[in-house]
């Protein structure tokens, strides 16, 4: 569903009411009613409880019309793919976002070498500094991380 990505937070802002959300989308309004019942797109609500559709609502309006009736998909099936999207949308951010703190910590740090441990007589795993080696009573197992940049 490529094009539901690279909206700015402006497309995100509820602004279309359900008559003009309609028209773009190119559907009937009860069909918006319907889609919002079955949880396909939910718009926002304004205090009256009228719906306001976003740029990215239209897209994902005009996204389920295709995977309908170019696709044959099932509302249910339209569905799953939806939250489907919106789970790899969620973990892109996350990694996006260990990413980022992976930088920091580098950037602070410098670039980190290699990693030495041990491996305890439990299976515990237990960080050593260069140089050092295990007790007696541990495991003699060591094990060298270097990382891959």
């Amino acid at each position: 569903m490529a094009t539901l990505r690279g909206f700015s937070p402006d497309d995100d802002t509820p602004v279309f009411v359900i008559s003009v959300a309609a028209e773009l989308a190119g559907m009937h309004a009860q069909t918006l009613r319907q889609y919002d019942r079955l949880g396909l797109v939910s718009p926002s609500r304004t205090r009256g409880g009228g719906r306001r559709y976003s740029a990215r609502d239209i897209a994902t309006l005009r996204e389920v019309q295709r995977l309908s009736q170019e696709e044959g998909v099932s509302l249910a099936g339209i569905q799953r793919i939806l939250e489907l999207e919106h789970q790899v949308d969620a973990l892109r951010a996350r990694v996006q976002e260990l990413a980022d703190e992976l930088d920091r910590v580098r950037d602070a740090h410098g670039q980190p070498g290699s990693r030495v441990f041990a491996v305890g007589p439990a299976g515990e795993i237990i960080a050593m500094r260069a140089g050092q080696r295990p007790r007696a009573n541990r495991s003699q197992a060591l094990v060298v991380w270097q990382p891959h940049f």
